[in-house]
């Protein structure tokens, strides 16, 4: 994957969390990650001092349900945001809810991926992920 490119994972599920690095790692996926436990804190990152790096490019994972600020606030606040609307956006959520999919690439996300509730399934999704992320040149999210 690109070199100077930072995960960085707003998930407020523990176990979907380590999964998600844990799949990663397996796929040779060793760019580094950050994860945020709510969409607070990823925003207080992403906006606070201390949090990103000049020179540095994110991708963001971006969980919809969390509580709080929850995903779909986080996005809007974002493409709202000069210096943060660039940055590549994928949904993370266990509803496919056509309404909510829609709603998320209005507000400017880069992708969507439905969670799978049965752990075995989420592990492929996410391994595949990873595979995907490998492959392609995150500016093409842009």
């Amino acid at each position: 994957m690109k070199d100077g490119l930072t995960i960085l994972i707003a998930e407020d599920d523990d176990g979907h969390a380590r999964l998600i690095q844990e799949r990663f790692e397996d796929v040779g996926v060793s760019n580094p990650l950050k994860r945020f436990r709510d969409g607070a804190e990823a925003w207080e990152f992403l906006t606070g001092a201390g949090g990103l790096t000049v020179g540095e490019e994110y991708l963001l994972l971006l969980d919809i349900r969390m509580p709080g600020l929850d995903g779909v606030e986080v996005l809007r606040r974002m493409k709202a945001d000069e210096r943060l609307k660039t940055i590549p956006v994928i949904m993370l959520t266990t509803t496919d809810d056509p309404r909510e999919v829609e709603n998320c690439y209005k507000l400017g996300c880069s992708s969507y991926l439905t969670k799978p509730v049965e752990f075995k399934k989420f592990a492929e999704v996410v391994k595949r992920l990873g595979l995907f992320l490998m492959v392609i040149k995150v500016d093409k999210f842009k």
